[in-house]
């Protein structure tokens, strides 16, 4: 039986709305179907940020769907989310990538890494897991692309909900670094950073930092849902709010 067919038989409260109709509602997945990216990030944006194309504003239904993906494991939402990953990257891409290398140099799609802290508690690395969906979307539409885990954490850090952007840079400063096994793969590819969500840009800053001095600069940065936008982002990118009767998607502060 598919897992459509399962939420309209089993009375679940969709994740982004609250309605029944299963953990995503036909409403929601629809508005999901219908994302495009746009430039998106921080204002002002972290030195070093690249190019960053997103989806949306960080508010429900895909607020809720991110969280309860991330943290309360739902990963039946993996791929509706990795699709909208996938319009992020492919918005980066015609937007970032030069005339005539289209196809030319090898797509890979590199996650920013959670802390390894976040990532045993929550069961799964939730980024991780969203980019190889985006890939695999990516690809079944002839996009040809791989996903590089090459990022490692060199040190501790603490938990980025609360702080402010100062806070997060001084946090992440120098906290990445791809290993020297992983660097010659780099050579020549096409680099995209991938992460669920921009907040002030820190993560994907020093992520493209640590990118940089192992000597593959990252070409963009796409991101499913953005808390603050260019004011040139085009309406259909941001999904309405949905106002239901009765229920309300989960609230928590991102991670």
């Amino acid at each position: 039986m598919s897992t459509l067919l399962l939420d309209l038989l089993l009375p679940t409260a969709c994740a982004g709305c609250g309605e029944p109709g299963g953990q995503l509602c036909l409403d929601c997945r629809a508005l999901l179907a219908g994302l495009r990216g746009a430039p998106a990030g921080p204002e002002p944006a972290p030195a070093g940020l690249p190019p960053l194309h997103s989806c949306a504003g960080y508010r429900d239904p895909l607020r809720g769907l991110l969280l309860t993906h991330k943290e309360r494991g739902a990963l039946r939402l993996a791929g509706p989310l990795g699709m909208v990953l996938a319009a992020a990257v492919r918005s980066a891409l015609a937007a970032e990538r030069p005339p005539g290398d289209a196809g030319a140099r090898p797509l890979l799609l590199v996650p920013v890494p959670s802390a390894r802290r976040a990532v045993r508690a929550r069961g799964h690395d939730a980024t991780r897991r969203l980019a190889r969906c985006a890939a695999h979307r990516l690809n079944r539409s002839g996009l040809p692309c791989r996903v590089a885990p090459v990022l490692r954490q060199r040190r501790a850090v603490v938990d980025q909900a609360g702080l402010g952007a100062e806070q997060r840079r001084a946090n992440l400063h120098q906290a990445l670094a791809v290993p020297p096994l992983f660097q010659t793969a780099l050579s020549g590819r096409q680099l995209v950073l991938v992460d669920d969500l921009v907040t002030t840009g820190a993560s994907l800053a020093e992520a493209a930092r640590a990118l940089r001095a192992a000597g593959a600069p990252a070409l963009a940065a796409a991101t499913v849902a953005a808390t603050a936008r260019h004011e040139r982002a085009p309406d259909h990118a941001a999904p309405r709010a949905v106002h239901h009767r009765g229920h309300r998607a989960p609230r928590a502060q991102p991670g």
